[in-house]
């Protein structure tokens, strides 16, 4: 009889306790005006289908996003890129070298596997010290090259995610799979999810699933286009615009850096 009574506390508590943390899972993070989801879009390199194609379409739905740029990349437009952040774009670090793994040949030169923690952090300064000086602006969020996040071999390998920490508001990731859970993401490590070659209705997807639990989603991608490797395709970020422009759709679309303000703001951390 005593066994019985136990057990009927056990699975009761169990139940309470499963209770808890389903509504823990499915509790949905207050976006501003009654917004359902989070939405950036950002892109790397500081190409120049960025400024040429992006910023005009960009324009044309008052939408701000987040351009990670290499400074070396910005020189011979700087103009347009001073014109980019007037806009209210936001002007996020890249790095000067675009460091990643030397299994990439083009990389060779600046393989992460040859770097320290120390040549790593100056990359990261320098750069930013360069967009200051060319675009008058303080880059306060970081895109990992590659989405790596290593320098070193082996049992050497060290991690450069405390150096993004100490650096900067925010570090997005690159090829991810998951929309960030504002109670829970680390700043230091965003997921970002490729817009590379997806149609609307992909990207489209993407948000939807975020939507039941309040999270946000960060695009990343490079050219911006209509066709090509390494191309956000410009009819899927027309019609992703109007999508998340309709009030009915409860998008807030704006850039790495406003979202992650306002989810610190929030103090769920």
């Amino acid at each position: 009889m005593a066994g019985t009574a136990n057990m009927f506390i056990f699975l009761t508590l169990a139940a309470s306790d499963f209770a808890v943390r389903a509504q823990d899972v499915t509790s949905t993070f207050r976006w501003p005006e009654g917004k359902r989801v989070a939405v950036s879009l950002s892109f790397d390199d500081a190409r120049q289908s960025q400024v040429d194609t992006g910023v005009p379409l960009f324009a044309r739905y008052g939408a701000r996003v987040t351009f990670y740029v290499n400074p070396p990349n910005m020189k011979q437009r700087v103009a347009a890129w001073k014109a980019a952040a007037a806009a209210g774009h936001e002007i996020g670090n890249h790095t000067n070298d675009h460091p990643c793994t030397g299994n990439f040949a083009w990389s060779r030169k600046h393989a992460l596997e040859n770097y320290t923690l120390a040549s790593m952090a100056a990359e990261m300064d320098d750069a930013n010290a360069e967009i200051e000086r060319l675009v008058g602006v303080r880059a306060t969020t970081f895109a990992y090259p590659c989405g790596e996040k290593f320098v070193g071999r082996g049992a050497g390998t060290e991690s450069n995610v405390p150096l993004v920490a100490k650096r900067f508001l925010a570090g997005r990731g690159f090829r991810d799979e998951a929309a960030n859970d504002p109670a829970f993401c680390d700043f230091a490590q965003v997921l970002g999810v490729d817009s590379d070659g997806m149609s609307f209705e992909e990207m489209k997807t993407q948000v939807a699933s975020a939507v039941k639990d309040g999270g946000w989603v960060v695009f990343a991608g490079h050219e911006i286009g209509t066709a090509g490797r390494q191309t956000t395709l410009v009819p899927a970020l027309e019609q992703f615009l109007k999508y998340a422009k309709d009030p009915a759709n409860g998008v807030w679309l704006d850039t790495v850096e406003n979202v992650a303000e306002y989810i610190r703001a929030k103090e769920v951390h």
